[in-house]
């Protein structure tokens, strides 16, 4: 693993180790700052799907065509703008597929890494589709599997900067079949170079960067397991309908040891101990996204830990949602003692996309006056390039054209004020 300073869970095992950089002030004419990418629901390679028992492959376009609308109109109310995801056609299934955008998005980030700059990088689950590890399951080794889908995209990202590290976590996906190939794939990220992820959560300071920046990354499918979680449902009109259904989880998913069924406690207690200039929280699921299809996890999740986000972090990151998006959250706040909004960023296009619910969004931002929404967009792959100076945050939205050449493409910068309250 890539040397990090981190601050673990009692049931951790891995060393901490420190480093010179950000530990002191900084001299007066010296400025800091710190660069990373941000990329989400990488792990899709149409090969690696199989067929439920009532799905039939799409023998030709026109079948492939159909479904893409259905999705469309499901979302939208009338073809305006349609945008189908590229295809192929997979030989190891005998059907057109939806193609996978895990390659232009890698070249991408790797491309704004050298071309910007990035100390680090963040992945944020969702790493293997379409059921994480399998221990051999399924007839394919978890060993060609990771290779695939972990290394070959992202094991060289970041080349020729000392100790850089992809900062991981798990996402649903991920924790498809048990525990234990869950934490089979942790075990991989654990022993890779590029990678780091020592527990299912926990809090790292990137390499130099003591006193400026503190990551805390929490899994949001555990912490669903563990809660009450409504089944989503809309209406025509794109309006939250509860109907009282339930979602579910297996046992396995849900808190086993006490520290995991202290997470919420010790994100709160992480961050308030935390004398990070910065201190940017990472999980899977987002708490506000514009999909029209996860706003109920949201509702749960904001439930668990939003007091503690508005109360002490810079920044929550996330993914799931297969889009990117930009938001802030007032927090509640009113006034002019007002502490600056909160950004909740999501990045989830990493290998497939899904339209934005144009009514569902517009719904959300009305019945969510503290909510702003400054950029949305579905049918994309994409990613995050994040820098943060002395007191601003700047999130660069990037997406990658299907045309696979994996050329980044500027979709423009969001300048927010860091929160942390700090004596300096």
């Amino acid at each position: 693993m890539r040397n990090s300073l981190f601050t673990l869970l009692p049931v951790m095992t891995l060393a901490a180790c420190s480093h010179a950089g950000f530990a002191q002030e900084p001299a007066a004419d010296e400025t800091r700052s710190a660069k990373f990418v941000v990329v989400g629901d990488t792990g899709y390679i149409p090969a690696y799907e199989r067929f439920e028992d009532d799905d039939k492959p799409m023998r030709t376009i026109g079948e492939y065509m159909t479904l893409m609308s259905e999705e469309w109109l499901e979302r939208n109310g009338s073809m305006e703008g349609f945008r189908p995801t590229p295809w192929v056609f997979e030989t190891a299934l005998g059907s057109y597929m939806e193609a996978s955008g895990m390659w232009p998005v890698a070249q991408g980030a790797d491309e704004i890494c050298k071309r910007i700059g990035c100390d680090f990088a963040a992945m944020v689950g969702d790493n293997i589709y379409p059921d994480g590890a399998t221990l051999g399951a399924d007839g394919i080794s978890d060993a060609r599997r990771f290779h695939d889908m972990l290394d070959r995209p992202y094991g060289k990202l970041g080349e020729g900067v000392e100790n850089f590290t992809i900062y991981t976590m798990l996402g649903n996906h991920d924790w498809h079949l048990s525990r234990e190939a869950a934490v089979a794939q942790m075990d991989y990220l654990q022993a890779h170079p590029n990678f780091t992820m020592p527990n299912f959560f926990y809090s790292a300071v990137p390499a130099g960067m003591e006193g400026f920046v503190e990551i805390f990354v929490i899994d949001t499918e555990m912490l669903l397991a563990s809660t009450t979680v409504y089944e989503d449902n809309l209406d025509a009109e794109g309006n939250e309908v509860r109907t009282g259904e339930l979602d579910s989880w297996d046992d396995y998913v849900k808190p086993a040891t006490p520290d995991e069924k202290r997470m919420v406690e010790w994100l709160e207690e992480s961050l308030a101990a935390s004398d990070a200039h910065w201190k940017v929280v990472i999980g899977h699921h987002a708490v506000w996204s514009g999909g029209g299809s996860k706003f109920e996890k949201a509702h749960a999740l904001r439930a668990l830990y939003m007091d503690s986000l508005c109360e002490y972090a810079d920044v929550y990151i996330s993914g799931d949602d297969h889009m990117t998006e930009v938001y802030s959250d007032a927090c509640g706040a009113e006034g002019e003692d007002a502490r600056p909004v909160l950004p909740t960023l999501v990045s989830g296009a990493g290998s497939k996309y899904r339209p934005l619910h144009p009514k569902f969004h517009a719904n959300q931002l009305a019945n969510n006056p503290g909510l702003t929404n400054y950029y949305s967009r579905g049918s994309d792959w994409g990613f995050l390039h994040l820098e943060l100076d002395e007191d601003e945050l700047t999130v660069n939205v990037f997406s990658s054209p299907t045309d696979m050449s994996g050329r980044p493409i500027d979709e423009g910068s969001y300048v927010f004020q860091r929160r942390s309250q700090l004596a300096e």
